[in-house]
């Protein structure tokens, strides 16, 4: 086909990669996620395919791997920008306690609406289609968060990664459960995780005593390499693999903390602290360009029409709801009434997305409209966007007022210190001599 020439396809990921940047730019300046205008972009170019294309095409491998690529990445980033002190562990813990009781308890309405309003659904079946719906998205959040107070900032880090992958756990510990001669168990799945942080926290250490010793400037990808194999090879022998990445972004993101005491002998910290570095940049950088073209394919797969369903509409709205009602209990809770724009940054995204490929062909119901998926994403992202928006403006206004107080209380000084310097009046002649006799 002339269109997936290879020369077209170099032009087509290069405008994509600049419009990215720009869009970026764009969500910067007003708050629109960058996402939907990435998925936007998206769908323009599934109507161009379909110009040129009249057969189907299959997008769904490259989805799957640019998503899970793209999880890795997002999450890797956002360990390497977590900073474990102890004045921060009570804000973590709050954090991963929101994220957990948000998670099942969004999870757990989502069930019910799915249950009683799509034909064919099981309870377990419908647990495995509301799990992806009730994970918050790092993806959008991480990146739109920046304008926000460092505690708001610092908080929706913490609460979207740990989101993230306890969200992945459970939904594959709901899979597991799908064949009982292979189901672990509670307890099995707690061997499980435990299993996988004493893997996580070994291959940590020794993955940064090697590379330390490499003195090859080329060795960061080496290091991707390396993670993606272990993420892989984790989900081979079905552990939690995220947790491996969290783990090993933690570590060297925090050396002085898990370099203590004898172990500090060990770490040559110059070479330690550049491979972090090195690390950091290019894991934004990779992070940015698998996001996009995620969205961007995501983008052409979509079903538009499906949007306009009533039962997908009515199914999303109540899911809708019931995600803000329940985070509005836990963040009045957890964080008392200062709780904007928190409430309402809540979307779903990439990980949404992926999960929802992921469902085992045995549990697939032909019933469940994939525009439910679509609505709530985009819905969660523009109650986000007019969020941000709202909380910008109001930030600006309190920013003006404080300008206009220190303004005016500049001009009260200076005319206050203008009048203190103001020179005496000087005395006429005739008022020097007014008292004086006639000579």
């Amino acid at each position: 086909m002339e269109i997936f020439s290879s020369y077209n396809l170099i032009i087509a990921a290069s405008v994509i990669i600049i419009l990215s940047f720009w869009f970026n730019g764009i969500a910067k300046k007003t708050n629109i996620p960058s996402v939907l205008m990435l998925i936007l972009l998206g769908v323009i170019l599934q109507y161009v395919i379909r110009y040129f294309v009249t057969v189907p095409l299959n997008f769904f491998p490259l989805l799957e791997v640019l998503g899970i690529v793209g999880l890795i990445m997002i999450v890797l980033e956002a360990a390497l920008e977590l900073e474990l002190k102890r004045e921060k562990l009570w804000p973590i813990l709050k954090s991963m306690a929101i994220a957990l009781i948000g998670l099942l308890g969004s999870a757990y309405v989502a069930t019910l609406i799915l249950f009683q309003f799509v034909e064919g659904m099981t309870m377990h079946t419908a647990w495995l289609y509301a799990t992806p719906l009730s994970i918050l998205s790092s993806a959008i959040i991480i990146p739109s968060v920046s304008g926000l107070a460092p505690h708001k900032k610092e908080f929706h880090i913490y609460e979207s990664t740990f989101s993230d992958i306890m969200g992945i756990i459970m939904f594959y510990f709901l899979v597991g459960q799908l064949d009982p001669a292979e189901a672990s168990g509670p307890v099995g799945f707690v061997g499980n995780i435990l299993l996988t942080i004493v893997i996580a926290v070994v291959a940590s250490y020794a993955i940064i005593l090697i590379f330390q010793e490499i003195k090859s400037q080329a060795k960061q990808f080496l290091l991707i390499a390396v993670l993606l194999l272990l993420y892989a090879l984790g989900k081979k022998m079905h552990l939690s693999s995220l947790i491996i990445i969290l783990i090993f972004g933690l570590v060297i993101a925090n050396m002085k903390l898990f370099f203590g005491g004898k172990l500090v002998h060990f770490l040559k910290k110059e070479r330690a602290h550049q491979i972090y570095h090195e690390l950091h940049i290019i894991t934004l950088e990779t992070a940015f360009v698998v996001r996009t073209f995620f969205f961007v394919v995501f983008g052409i797969t979509i079903v538009i029409s499906s949007l306009f369903n009533f039962n997908v509409a009515m199914v999303s709205i109540m899911i809708l709801v019931s995600i803000y009602a329940i985070r509005f209990i836990i963040l009045r809770l957890f964080l008392g009434k200062d709780i904007l724009p928190q409430l309402f940054i809540a979307p779903r995204g990439l990980i949404t997305v992926l999960l929802f490929y992921a469902i085992p062909v045995e549990a697939q119901l032909a019933t469940f409209e994939p525009g439910i998926l679509l609505f709530v994403i985009i819905g969660t992202s523009l109650i986000m966007t007019w969020a941000m928006i709202k909380d910008k403006k109001k930030m600006g206004s309190v920013i003006d007022m404080e300008d206009k107080e220190i303004l005016a209380k500049e001009k009260e000084d200076i005319a206050l210190q203008e009048e203190n310097e103001a020179p005496s009046p000087i005395p006429s002649k005739d008022l020097l001599n007014e008292d004086e006799p006639p000579a």
